[in-house]
């Protein structure tokens, strides 16, 4: 295996080359590698100038995410930056691909930057629930300014070249191979007799108004605190000298390190890589794709073709007579001229995926040639064993046949087909071209090697792919309707939907759940209790009230009215004041007397029910493990990345709080608040939802 930094010379240039495929991350070997060349450098009289450059696709992608959670070693990053800007020989990065956090940071530790044309910058550890901590936050705003720093480290955003260069991250744009054109800027700046020029040495940023910045950074993040810490930090280099200043970032750096919210973001990270890394699914091959076909062009039907179109697959989408196919294609192509407009596609692309790669069509018979069929139709059983039926006849042997049904029986409906190993659930979330969860659901006869289609497609459309057991909802739908029924029946209870929609907001959810109702459409939520009604438990409380606004015909924003009250073309609601009455009503004939709930009640029930149920999720093996529920809450249902997700929420808080609450709502609700078997045997045992998720790796 080769050195991950290799050492040569060139003339008066020492070049260090990082070699740690495949993005060469800053593992301790590397940090090693890069000190000891630095040392091997200034020891040779013969050498002015050092050239860090990094092998492969990128220069340095940021630290090794293997090493996060264990002992830190030596050397650390922090002090090799400090140890590179300190050297007598000019030091010069030649960057391409990727300059990632860490990667950045050793980059402005170097005294000039070179890149190519096509190189991006960034430090993007807010995401992981941190900030820079090599002196990134300390060097970036004396190149860049305050107020681009602050804006580069609390969103992490990325920085193509260009903008880099207007920023003065980086010295010089020039085409070619990075080691030949870092020599070739080294040679010129020797001939210059170019001084040493130490970021470190540079005026700290002029100041903007911190709190200002800090409130408005906190305010973006709905609950993250490592975006307000970046502020600080940076507030640290305009006001303090450079090494008071790195001092500031360690501490901060170090806070964020032991936050909750750093191990939640941190688990998010790790798991939303592993969750479709199935062992039963190693070394079996998917089935080819080439083209797929759709059945329903509406929203959801829409928004898949638009995300197989972009990912390069041909689609076949059918609808049910000449001016549906229309409007379907209609909206594919209103799609597609979003991504036209953001720059994601070309005009050339665009035409050709709009009139090549796209088949809208009434007849069944033009699925003769696809690979896989995805349904998108009504959420209705009849419906759906019709169009299975109907696809059955049509497509060719081998064709998978799938269904975005969001709560149905995957089981039932493969046994409306005569090749149930054939038939699987791909359940997506709309608008399916943005949203980035996939639930896999794999029925009692799924064949393997579809299953692995399944993830196999998922990944191609740049999805978060969970598998998940056939169940009425799966892992999501299952799990929201617990939690939303503890908010229906806090509002039953006394809480109005609005204080819940902000508790939880506050909390960090992009939408509180009755905004989400709306937005959805209250039709299905009325839709799934008059499904549910025969079979439901006598003890089940329902609240009727909000039946009574959909029996008017208002079903939330697509209607103008429900919870709240919304302009056409506006995204702004107000709340709308029916609901408080009908709310009222709904409690008089069921002889409630309502009560207060604080914020922290409101948020403490909604947790419970959601953990409760998700519990119960997995052990049931709907879902292999508790971080495939994790990923689908984070990615599919706003749940806030930086609490890692319910049941990461569940162990930071502790499962046995979380338990005893459980059990103390259960004195109120014995049958809605049955504790979860699992949570109870894990208490018992003094274990953890992250134990389980360690076991289900090995």
């Amino acid at each position: 295996m080769a050195d991950p930094v290799s050492y040569s010379t060139h003339e008066a240039v020492a070049v260090l080359r990082i070699q740690n495929p495949p993005v060469n991350a800053l593992s301790q070997a590397v940090r090693q590698g890069l000190a000891d060349g630095m040392d091997r450098a200034e020891a040779d009289a013969a050498i002015k100038a050092v050239l860090i450059v990094g092998d492969g696709r990128a220069f340095i992608a940021g630290a090794d995410i293997t090493e996060f959670g264990k002992p830190p070693m030596e050397p650390n990053l922090p002090d090799l930056c400090t140890r590179i800007e300190a050297s007598p020989l000019l030091v010069i990065a030649s960057m391409h691909g990727v300059s990632l956090g860490g990667g950045l940071e050793v980059a402005l530790g170097a005294h000039y930057r070179i890149a190519q044309p096509d190189a991006v910058v960034g430090l993007p550890e807010v995401h992981l629930g941190l900030l820079p901590g090599a002196g990134g936050t300390q060097r970036l705003p004396r190149l860049a300014g305050a107020e681009k720093a602050v804006d580069m480290i609390t969103t992490g955003r990325q920085v193509k070249a260009d903008e880099a260069l207007d920023l003065g991250i980086i010295d010089k744009i020039v085409q070619g191979d990075p080691q030949e054109v870092g020599l070739a800027f080294a040679q010129e700046l020797l001939a210059q007799d170019a001084p040493r020029r130490a970021v470190s040495d540079l005026a700290g940023a002029e100041p903007i108004d911190w709190d200002a910045t800090y409130e408005g950074v906190m305010k973006k993040g709905r609950g993250q605190i490592s975006g307000g810490a970046g502020v600080r930090a940076v507030q640290a280099a305009s006001e303090l000298p450079f090494a008071e200043g790195m001092k500031r970032e360690r501490a901060l750096f170090a806070e964020m390190l032991a936050s909750d919210q750093s191990n939640g973001m941190i688990h998010a990270f790790f798991n939303e890589r592993a969750v479709s890394n199935l062992p039963e699914l190693k070394g079996v091959a998917p089935r080819v794709l080439n083209a797929i076909g759709v059945i329903g062009g509406g929203t959801m039907g829409a928004g898949i073709a638009t995300a197989a179109l972009l990912s390069g697959l041909d689609v076949v989408l059918i609808e049910t007579g000449q001016e549906q196919a229309a409007a379907a294609r209609g909206r594919i192509e209103g799609n597609l001229s979003g991504a036209l407009k953001r720059g994601k596609i070309t005009q050339d692309k665009f035409d050709a995926l709009t009139k090549k790669a796209l088949v809208v069509a009434t007849d069944y018979a033009t699925l003769g040639d696809v690979d896989l069929v995805i349904e998108a139709v009504f959420e209705n059983m009849d419906v759906k064993k019709e169009v299975f039926g109907k696809l059955d006849a049509v497509c060719k042997a081998g064709a998978i046949l799938a269904s975005n049904t969001s709560y149905l029986d995957v089981d039932e409906i493969a046994a409306a087909t005569s090749r149930p190993s054939d038939v699987i659930g791909l359940h997506f979330f709309s608008p399916a071209h943005i949203m980035k969860l996939l639930e896999v659901v794999v029925a009692d006869k799924t064949a393997t090697d579809v299953v692995a289609t399944g993830f196999a497609l998922g990944k191609r459309l740049g999805k978060i792919s969970v598998r998940a057991g056939v169940c009425d909802g799966f892992i999501g739908n299952r799990i929201l309707a617990h939690y939303r029924t503890a908010a229906d029946h806090m509002v039953l209870d006394g809480a109005s939907p609005y204080q819940i929609d902000h508790a939880l907001t506050d909390f960090g959810f992009a939408m509180g759940p009755f905004a989400v109702a709306d937005l959805a459409g209250l039709d299905i939520g009325w839709m799934t209790r008059k499904r549910k009604a025969p079979d439901r438990h006598p003890e089940e409380r329902v609240p009727t009230y909000i039946d009574k606004l959909c029996e008017q015909g208002h079903f939330g924003r697509k209607t103008g009215e429900g919870y709240y009250l919304y302009e056409p073309g506006q995204r702004a609601s107000v709340p709308n004041p029916k609901i408080p009455e009908l709310i009222a009503a709904e409690q008089r004939d069921l002889e409630i007397t309502p009560r207060d709930f604080s914020d922290e009640e409101i948020v403490r029930r909604y947790m419970c029910a959601m953990v409760n149920e998700a519990a119960k999720v997995v052990d049931e093996g709907i879902a292999r493990r508790p971080a495939d529920v994790d990923m689908v809450l984070l990615f599919g249902y706003g749940f806030p990345r930086h609490v890692g997700g319910p049941l990461k929420w569940a162990d930071l808080q502790g499962l046995d709080t979380v338990l005893a609450d459980i059990e103390r709502f259960a004195q109120e609700d014995a049958w809605f608040w049955q504790p979860s078997a699992l949570l109870k045997t894990l208490v018992a045992e003094g274990r953890s939802f992250d134990d389980l998720n360690r076991a289900s790796a090995k």
